[in-house]
């Protein structure tokens, strides 16, 4: 098996940690949510294979993909694992 290595790109990224409260990258369409359990609507993103729906869940990173315009959610022990913060110079 052959090894790799993740690039050192930097990303702009923002945790989702309260319903109800938009993030970059959510989607605010009322017309695409999709229907929770007990008829709540659920959070989501949409990713750039075929327009994906991916609901996120409470501390999900949300993460751009490399076109720009759709996105995708990240588990926050994941992120903390694979992310490391940019101190601004």
């Amino acid at each position: 098996m052959a090894k790799y290595r993740k690039r050192p790109i930097v990303i702009e990224a923002e945790q989702y940690v309260e319903y109800g409260k938009l993030v970059k990258g959510m989607c605010n369409s009322l017309s695409c949510y999709t229907s929770g359990k007990q008829g709540c609507v659920l959070p989501h993103v949409h990713t750039i294979h075929n327009d994906q729906i991916v609901p996120l869940e409470q501390n999900d990173w949300i993460l751009p993909e490399p076109d720009g315009l759709h996105f995708y959610p990240c588990k926050a022990e994941i992120f903390a694992a694979t992310y490391d913060d940019v101190v601004a110079a």
